[in-house]
């Protein structure tokens, strides 16, 4: 998750300066036109937006595993899973590109949560339903994850500018495990996959098959995820 600063030497997760924060405010609600939204983004915005675009892809990818004819062909879901990382690609080549340029992005604030909570909320979620987590229970298990990582976006943004900095302004730890940690669900996801371990045979089985009730307990692992990033005693340093 990274939150981008146009200082070549300042961190990727603060706010850009208030100049061009109201520089760039301006550009967006008086310029016209329909492709005038462009003219305000920097070149690490629309690598933001690549983010978000493998995060929708996960999610379409995923889809189309749901309605394929053989669940035994994992061609669609090993896509939606290796789309995760590769979203995390972008996710930390943006900040580098900001401050390599130099430029600062309000937009970029705001579009860097968005496509986070797509690619490592959204899109895990989605594959974890793909391969087997589709009771009621397991929805709810799910939302509450997706909504964790929601919450945990939303409190980064909030809070950032309070955190404890080091020397050069960097701040020094994340409070709570960032949502790009979910590239580790995928990663286990993708190995019950390799194994065929995905439906009736997931691993630790079903709880209240035929009920009301019924769970799968591996989406557990979830719920933990989503207890993890909104945490406020785990602080995690940063590199």
């Amino acid at each position: 998750m990274s939150r981008r600063n146009g200082a070549p030497s300042g961190p990727k997760d603060e706010a850009p300066p208030p100049k061009d924060q109201n520089k760039q405010a301006r550009l967006l609600s008086s310029e016209a036109g329909h492709f005038s939204l462009f003219r305000a983004l920097h070149l690490a915005d629309f690598i933001t937006e690549m983010n978000g675009f493998c995060g929708v892809m996960s999610i379409f990818s995923s889809l189309r595993y749901c309605i394929q004819e053989d669940p035994t062909n994992y061609t669609n879901a090993y896509l939606a899973l290796g789309l995760i990382p590769l979203g995390m690609f972008f996710d930390l080549m943006d900040g580098k590109v900001a401050r390599w340029r130099k430029k600062a992005s309000l937009m970029g604030q705001e579009l860097d949560s968005l496509a986070d909570l797509i690619s490592f909320g959204v899109a895990p979620a989605s594959a974890a339903f793909a391969l087997g987590l589709r009771s009621p229970i397991d929805h709810l298990l799910l939302t509450f994850f997706v909504l964790c990582g929601l919450t945990r976006l939303a409190r980064f943004n909030v809070t950032v500018a309070m955190l404890p900095k080091d020397a050069t302004g960097k701040s020094k730890y994340f409070e709570g495990t960032p949502i790009p940690t979910s590239i580790g669900l995928a990663c286990v996801m993708a190995f019950f996959a390799s194994k065929g371990w995905t439906h009736a045979e997931l691993p630790l089985g079903t709880w209240g098959m035929g009920s009301w009730w019924e769970v799968h307990p591996i989406a557990l692992a979830f719920v933990a995820h989503g207890c993890l990033m909104v945490s406020k005693t785990i602080h995690i340093p940063k590199p």
